[in-house]
């Protein structure tokens, strides 16, 4: 739970920087083609040019950077997990052996593995950064618009965008509602302490009230939509119209040059 707290997918914080004041659609089409390029990259110097870029860029957003770092607690299992098993499963030389359990720890496996965590941290950051410096409006509009050609064969744009940015919003509702819950079972003389079974065991009674609180929590925005005339978006307008500008043409060139920079370059070189 402690990790969960630091969770920031989802959140928006609200500065006056460079970053935030570019256009959604933009943010959207660099951060997914930045992802798609990390999880191309051909090596571990090349992922560290990257996570130089992921600096820059949190310096230019004007966020903590320490905000972006405790969001990877909540990812620790995940990445714990991707460096065992890339450890245990590739061949190579043996570093550690279980003969016991016939299971063999290898140089090249642990670096696999260490170089697959990276690809994941950084992947987390890049979402982390786009939900941060995006406003849930903001978001959904360029969702909206980035989706509008799809309708000419019959899928939903704005519905789909809507429900995207509602999920995305919903990730810190519920953590804090979760904290709240286990404050509670506390002051009530709940005991979350002990190995990680047993913490994941006294996890349980907080399920069945969280789901209940988000179900609550979804019917009531249903109702809120409702009486406020929600029909979908057949036939609405925007009051702020999306439009690019120069420096949303220079981020998608430098997002470009990073893209290809992290996964054909070194390919080409290599050869």
């Amino acid at each position: 739970m402690p990790a969960l707290r630091n969770l920031t997918l989802g959140r928006y914080v609200p500065t006056a920087s460079v970053v935030h004041g570019l256009d959604p659609r933009t943010k959207l089409l660099a951060s997914i083609g930045l992802m798609v390029s990390v999880l191309a990259t051909p090596n571990l110097p090349v992922l560290g040019l990257y996570f130089g870029f992921l600096a820059v860029s949190t310096r230019a957003s004007r966020l903590p950077a320490a905000m972006l770092l405790r969001n990877l607690q909540a990812f620790t299992w995940l990445f714990l997990f991707t460096i065992i098993m890339h450890a245990l499963m590739t061949p190579g030389t043996v570093l550690l052996a279980f003969p016991w359990w016939n299971l063999t720890v290898t140089r090249e496996g642990a670096h696999g593995g260490l170089f697959y965590g990276l690809r994941l941290a950084a992947v987390i950051v890049t979402a982390s950064l786009l939900t941060l410096t995006t406003a849930p409006l903001e978001l959904t509009g360029g969702l909206e618009r980035l989706l509008g050609p799809l309708r000419r064969i019959g899928v939903p744009a704005h519905d789909l965008a809507l429900m995207i940015t509602i999920a995305l919003r919903f990730i810190p509702v519920l953590i804090d509602e979760a904290e709240r819950l286990r404050k509670a079972q506390l002051a009530r003389g709940a005991d979350f302490g002990g190995g990680p079974l047993r913490r994941a065991r006294q996890m349980i009674p907080l399920l069945a009230p969280l789901f209940i609180s988000a179900f609550d929590r979804a019917d009531r925005l249903a109702l809120a939509m409702e009486s406020r005339c929600y029909r979908g978006g057949e036939g609405r307008t925007s009051y702020h119209e999306l439009r690019f500008r120069r420096h949303d043409l220079l981020a998608a060139l430098i997002a470009t040059m990073i893209g290809l920079g992290i996964t054909i370059v070194p390919r080409l070189l290599h050869r």
